[in-house]
């Protein structure tokens, strides 16, 4: 069954460039024009995934990825300003799973919204070897074929990529994953991934769990080396 994208720019030629592409590679393509008209069309029929400028009148992709973010986790990529570092890293903490810098070239987008949809697929699908059975540490209680996180029995709501790092960081808690591990765990080897994207992500994980218990401190930094996951005591 095919995947339905939609499709998020106030850039006209983009909107038709791109869902011509993306229909070529067998998706159905839903384009909006400004983020308000997204969000009616993505409450009222979902998409498998979204792809967001930044930049657009009435409501920008800021506004629209937090609306979304409270109602679905449905994977998202960002379209930034070329050099706006600070559009990038918002948006990761924001909860975006990935970003591509603009201009861009079709190829690209293409391969990443590919390797998105892998990804969200390969979290939510439970498989013979139990490689996605439920990790149990402590509190924290993670359910890959379900996409489901619990801290203390409260629900934490992950992206895919946040839930594919931290459960990276869970399955082995004590040891140390560099950004390149996580980058592998996340994305996949073939993509290329900035390290502050890591950050970023590790940024937001560590502000979700803070909102349902103030005292979580269960992922830690080890500056120069990476991230490790402290189960309890």
């Amino acid at each position: 069954m095919a995947h339905t994208i939609a499709l998020v720019d106030d850039d006209r030629n983009i909107l038709t460039s791109v869902s011509m592409a993306l229909e070529a590679e067998g998706y159905k393509v839903r384009t909006y024009s400004d983020g308000s008209e997204a969000l009616r069309g993505l409450t009222a029929q979902p998409a498998d995934l979204a792809v967001l400028d930044i930049k657009m009148p009435r409501m920008d992709g800021m506004e629209l990825l937090q609306r979304l973010r409270k109602q679905s986790a449905i994977p998202v990529i960002f379209l930034t300003s070329k050099d706006d570092e600070i559009d990038e890293l918002l948006g990761l903490r924001m909860g975006a799973d990935d970003y591509i810098k603009k201009p861009f070239s079709q190829k690209l987008l293409i391969e990443r919204i590919r390797a998105l949809l892998r990804r969200s697929e390969a979290a939510a699908e439970t498989d013979a070897s139990g490689n996605n059975a439920a990790i149990v540490r402590g509190h924290l209680v993670l359910d890959p074929g379900r996409h489901i996180c619990t801290w203390k029995a409260k629900q934490v709501d992950l992206t895919v990529t946040e839930f594919l790092i931290l459960k990276a960081l869970a399955s082995r808690p004590g040891h140390v994953k560099n950004r390149d591990q996580l980058i592998d765990a996340a994305y996949g080897e073939s993509i290329y991934v900035d390290d502050r994207t890591i950050d970023s992500h590790i940024k937001r994980l560590r502000k979700k769990f803070r909102e349902v218990d103030d005292d979580f401190a269960h992922i830690e930094t080890l500056y120069g080396v990476g991230y490790r996951y402290r189960d309890e005591a």
